[in-house]
């Protein structure tokens, strides 16, 4: 007879997103002093999209433009609310959050005074605890798009566990 061993899945996911006028920027579930947001379908969180394309990519349910198309439903959805949904299904399928990894990549704004409401906004979305989650930041020194500030990208990668 041989015993179960606790399955073990990890996930990434890279997004990015433009910097334009007259949205709030909203990073981690948190909504960010700035002169420009991220403009895209939902509120453009790429710390949410990605943590959500990560765990949906390590339990083989596809990604968050599947999940959550770009029809009225979810237009200008809060993505803490599309990360909290997500992680419910996957919870569901008997997954666990082992820990999560995301590194934004923006020159401006600075987000070292923000990172501990957003890690603690990301967990509580997966029912975690915000030492399960690491979210840092960095710049690119001038380099690229997120160099020039036109835009934010982030990655992240996320281990998973069943058993």
């Amino acid at each position: 007879m041989r015993c179960r061993l606790a399955e073990l899945r990890v996930g990434t996911a890279v997004d990015a997103h433009r910097l334009v006028v007259g949205r709030p920027l909203v990073l981690g579930g948190v909504t960010i002093p700035h002169t420009h947001g991220l403009e895209g379908h939902s509120d453009a969180d790429v710390v949410c999209h990605v943590l959500t394309d990560a765990l949906l990519g390590a339990t083989g349910l596809g990604d968050i433009g599947r999940m959550f198309p770009a029809t009225d439903e979810w237009q200008d959805a809060a993505s803490l609310e599309l990360l909290r949904l997500a992680f419910e299904r996957i919870a569901e399928r008997g997954w666990t959050l082992v820990n999560a990894d995301c590194m934004v990549v923006a020159t401006e704004p600075k987000l070292a005074p923000h990172v501990d409401a957003m890690r603690a906004q990301c967990a509580a979305a997966m029912y975690s605890t915000a030492d399960q989650v690491s979210i840092r930041a960095t710049g690119t020194d001038g380099l690229g798009f997120t160099g020039r500030g036109e835009g934010i990208a982030a990655q992240a990668v996320v281990l998973v566990t069943r058993g």
